[in-house]
């Protein structure tokens, strides 16, 4: 059967606009609500990567405006350092693990698995801003053991699935370490990464990333995370969350729709 190659080649480049575009969205919520993976790894699904590699994909792009964000929060002077070392030894172990684990289940059943775990990533980012309207300073508890317990789970969630894992560090720095949210923010950032890089290092070793499709999208989410910084400044981005809600809602009908038919 003779295949129009100038047929596969238009759906590659649509395909490819199509996870640009995503890439920007996801770094400019994430900038100013969290939640880049919930954008992420249900646009890289759409598109026919394996759900594997989508995951991985992923953490290939998001990382990249963490590091954007921990740039800004070390000149903010807002990260807690004493509790920085053991948190990302303990998020780094976590991740790996959490990433050696999800690379074990079939791609069928890693969909339902993200099917199952969306809604908790979304339900987690819209928890921090509700929490936001109670903050309060408190006496930072510096535990070892309680950051490296906070950081081992979150790190290996961050591994096994990964959208919402910012918010979850924040809200979990926030809960048991009793940080402000401003540091809760910054320093998950220093985690968010370590845990983005265990992650990274286990899909990489397995083969799950395509590097060559991934530099416009990690552009695209820079200048979105770039953007999206700039309006977080101006405001408390209720309308971005109200954006997330849909966009996320979208996305997962659109996989059902294509998984039942």
């Amino acid at each position: 059967m003779f295949v129009d190659g100038s047929l596969i080649a238009n759906y590659f480049i649509i395909g490819l606009m199509v996870l640009i575009l995503a890439s920007f969205i996801a770094g400019y919520i994430d900038a100013v609500a969290g939640g880049a993976g919930l954008i992420l790894v249900p646009a890289f699904m759409l598109v026919g990567l394996p759900p594997q590699m989508a995951l991985g994909q992923e953490k290939l792009v998001s990382t990249i405006g963490t590091v954007a964000a921990i740039k800004n929060f070390i000149k903010a002077k807002s990260i807690i350092w004493k509790i920085v070392p053991i948190g990302i030894v303990s998020a780094l172990i976590g991740a790996f693990l959490g990433a050696k684990a999800i690379l074990v289940f079939p791609s069928h059943v890693i969909e339902y698995i993200i099917f199952a775990l969306l809604p908790v990533g979304l339900l987690a980012t819209l928890f921090k801003g509700k929490i936001a309207k109670n903050d309060q300073k408190q006496e930072i508890k510096k535990s070892a053991v309680a950051v490296f317990v906070t950081c081992l789970i979150v790190g290996f969630y961050d591994g096994f699935f990964g959208p919402g894992t910012g918010s979850i560090f924040i809200i979990a720095l926030y809960l048991i370490n009793s940080l402000s949210l401003l540091q809760a923010s910054a320093t998950s950032k220093i985690f968010n990464f370590s845990s983005n890089i265990g992650a990274f290092v286990a899909f990489a070793l397995a083969g799950k990333m395509a590097y060559m499709i991934g530099i416009p999208m990690v552009l695209a989410n820079l200048l979105g995370n770039h953007l999206g910084s700039l309006h977080a400044i101006k405001s408390d981005g209720a309308i971005i969350k109200k954006v997330l809600i849909i966009t996320v809602v979208l996305m997962m009908a659109t996989l059902v729709y294509q998984f039942i038919f």
